[in-house]
């Protein structure tokens, strides 16, 4: 687990400084956005951005005042590599819970990080009391990310999605505030930054 300095213990025992990290989304994160959108066709399913006018609709949709939207950037070495929001309803207290990681840094487990990150400081720090979130059946990686986040599947919703003329269904999770933790290597939120 890394220390307060972002310090954390190698595998083989040696210190090394962590490079990833969460911070708010910024404007001039768009066009990182949009090569993310650009790095893998399943991006697609993430928002309608194919342009860089595209990128920049979509993060100031999430950025603009009053918007309901808690936007995350993963970061590594301030390059955004990934995004985690919580589309918070405040009236009852709970988030819609999404996330997505550029093509290339797939596979090394940072989601599922940023993931839990977000959620634990969504339910303590943001003060909210339910977290949810879906994700296409046909993607087993989304689930393990919401699983190590501490999420519980709740049911599937049959046949939500068409997608290329096959319907497609979604599984459905939950947190809730009095949720065990599950146990995780922290990201560092850099807030204020």
């Amino acid at each position: 687990m890394a220390d307060s300095d972002g310090i954390e213990p190698h595998r083989t025992g040696e210190v090394r400084r962590e490079t990833v990290a969460l911070r708010r989304l910024r404007m001039s994160d768009a066009a990182a956005v949009h090569e993310a959108f650009a790095s893998a066709g399943d991006m697609a399913r993430q928002g309608d951005v194919t342009t860089a006018e595209g990128a920049e609709r979509y993060v100031a949709r999430l950025l603009e005042a009053g918007s309901s939207h808690e936007a995350w950037a993963i970061v590594e070495a301030d390059e955004l590599i990934g995004v985690i929001g919580v589309t918070v309803d405040e009236e009852n207290r709970s988030g819609w819970f999404w996330y997505w990681m550029t093509h290339r840094a797939r596979g090394r487990g940072l989601t599922r990080r940023a993931a839990a990150t977000v959620a634990e400081w969504a339910l303590t720090e943001r003060g909210l009391e339910r977290l949810e979130l879906g994700h296409r059946a046909n993607n087993p990686a989304s689930g393990a990310v919401a699983r190590g986040a501490g999420f519980v599947r709740e049911g599937t919703e049959r046949g939500k999605f068409l997608i290329d003329g096959q319907r497609i269904d979604v599984e459905t999770y939950g947190r809730l505030r009095e949720d065990p933790a599950p146990e995780f290597d922290t990201l560092p939120l850099l807030i204020g930054l």
